[in-house]
């Protein structure tokens, strides 16, 4: 997976707000044809916790029909351990290839919990887990070795950008024990997590720009600091303070900035919105400024 950006496709509704397959299945193909380290549906930016478990089976169906096999598929579960279960079974179900366990739902748990919840779930399925914590979820280093000794746990995503406890974590870990950037716009904080023995990482950007993330991807595996500071300052640190102007804009911004491109993904479901007029103009500006940097076609369609 540290072979390239790790692709979390967004869900494509039609303007009711319906879950629109046909769109979604031509979306993930342009997304796989940009050949990703692995494909993750279902998970945060697809709008996990929006999804009924009919519509998570098609899409993560979906999402192996497209892929097939080229690359690991990796989807989302999440809420307490018994919902998780049941969204991991259909996933098994649909032949995904691994698991990415979301923050459980509203309460904050002690680490004895935390392990447990894991060792719930684990019980439950054969397919791998990786566990994500934010938010309410943040392991000990004891923790860690913990769930590395439950057999399917093979990894850890961390989206709270601590890197003192993230580099605890890590030589707390056995070795082949998998670690990921999480960080809400990853890229803007890669070069640090990867001095922690961390460079993987998702990346919201390759959701609607493949070409600004895979041109930042290959800066930073070759060392190449100017590209990847010009990236950051003109392109990623701008749209990083676009989105902290709203809660949802993590994701309501990505579709947006997907919409503009052509691609065929529609509107976000509540509890998130879609931006306002000033906002996307802002956007679309943004935008523009990362398609010129790496010479790219400002539409796209899928």
């Amino acid at each position: 997976m540290a072979g390239g950006v790790l692709s979390f496709p967004l869900t494509s509704f039609h303007d009711d707000g319906s879950l629109d397959l046909d769109s979604y299945r031509t979306y993930l193909a342009a997304q796989v044809a940009t050949a990703p380290g692995a494909v993750f549906p279902a998970c945060g930016t697809g709008e996990f916790s929006a999804l009924d478990e009919d519509e998570y089976r098609a899409v993560v169906e979906t999402a192996v029909e497209v892929v097939d096999g080229r690359l690991p598929v990796v989807a989302g579960i999440g809420y307490g351990w018994a919902q998780a279960l049941r969204f991991a079974r259909i996933a098994q179900e649909v032949g995904a290839d691994a698991l990415l366990v979301l923050p459980h739902y509203l309460v904050a748990a002690p680490q004895d919990g935390l392990v447990e919840q894991l060792r719930q779930i684990a019980a439950g399925t054969r397919l791998p887990l990786i566990a994500y914590q934010r938010d309410q979820v943040a392991f000990t280093a004891e923790s860690v070795r913990r769930i590395a000794e439950i057999p399917t746990v093979i990894g850890l995503k961390d989206g709270h950008s601590d890197l003192d406890r993230l580099q605890r974590l890590t030589l707390a870990a056995p070795d082949g024990f998998l670690f990921f950037n999480g960080a809400a716009t990853a890229e803007i904080q890669a070069r640090a997590y990867a001095t922690v023995g961390v460079p993987a990482y998702s990346s919201a950007v390759h959701a609607f720009a493949p070409e600004i993330a895979g041109a930042c991807f290959t800066a930073l595996c070759d060392g190449d600091d100017a590209a990847v500071n010009k990236l950051l300052r003109d392109f990623y640190v701008p749209l990083v303070e676009l989105r902290d102007r709203a809660l949802g804009y993590a994701v309501s911004l990505v579709k947006a900035a997907a919409r503009l491109r052509g691609l065929p993904v529609g509107p976000v479901r509540a509890p998130l919105t879609d931006p306002g007029p000033a906002d996307l103009a802002d956007l679309e500006r943004i935008l523009d400024a990362g398609l010129n940097l790496v010479g790219a076609n400002h539409r796209r369609t899928a």
